[in-house]
């Protein structure tokens, strides 16, 4: 059992976090509809839920210690434990499996000598398995601070952890631009992207995943070739 009470922040961060909580919590009728991104708020400052941030977001919301623990330990976007500046998912599900996402995975166990969930002595990068990122055009996936990069290999992945190691600058496949988990963290809270470039970043589903939409629109769609052009009416 963890002791109690749990300590409260500085009294500089607590101010600050209640500033900003306070803007998360007016865009809700209802407190406690709040707390998903105000826990994403405390891993904005610690970068995981810390007892301290369960603590905060129950009292901003008031709601007891358990209810907020309840919830953080139920979504796996909660981190229990300190983390790396870049989470590593690897997708593992059917598709991503089979297309090399599993010998991604376990090449990238041996290359960081870290298991499932644990983050090199560096504090740089945790390592995950991950389920289903809804991107299966372009599997298999490897997310970063949840941008894609799509079409991964052993060899790219294991460039792409080593670039992050280093300090290195790397360009998702398709979104924004990456930033730390701290400061992606801050954004999922509901904050503004202030970078540069960022919020016009877009990355679109593959041709096959909008196959469904064509159909639904009645737009016309090759059978020979569902993920090509349109077949001329008529042939």
């Amino acid at each position: 059992m963890p002791q109690l009470p749990a300590p409260d922040y500085p009294a500089d961060v607590r101010a600050r976090l209640e500033t900003d909580a306070k803007e998360v919590i007016a865009r809700y009728p209802d407190s406690r509809s709040a707390l998903l991104p105000l826990l994403h708020l405390t891993q904005s400052e610690e970068g995981y839920v810390t007892r301290t941030g369960v603590r905060f977001c129950a009292e901003m919301l008031g709601l007891t210690t358990a209810e907020v623990t309840a919830v953080s330990t139920f979504y796996s976007m909660y981190r229990r434990k300190p983390s790396g500046d870049y989470q590593v998912g690897v997708c593992t599900n059917t598709l991503c499996a089979v297309m090399g996402g599993d010998a991604i995975f376990d090449e990238l166990k041996q290359h960081l000598g870290v298991g499932n969930n644990e983050t090199t002595e560096d504090g740089k990068v945790t390592l995950e398995h991950i389920e289903c990122n809804a991107a299966c055009d372009f599997a298999p996936v490897v997310m970063v601070n949840w941008e894609f990069f799509d079409n991964q290999t052993v060899e790219s992945a294991k460039q792409l952890v080593d670039d992050l190691m280093a300090g290195e600058q790397v360009t998702p496949t398709r979104g924004a631009p990456l930033c730390t988990y701290k400061e992606t963290a801050r954004i999922l809270a509901g904050f503004p992207d202030e970078r540069p470039g960022a919020v016009d970043a877009t990355g679109g589903a593959g041709p096959a995943s909008l196959i469904g939409l064509k159909l639904a629109k009645g737009e016309a769609v090759n059978p020979a070739n569902p993920t090509g052009p349109a077949a001329e009416e008529g042939k």
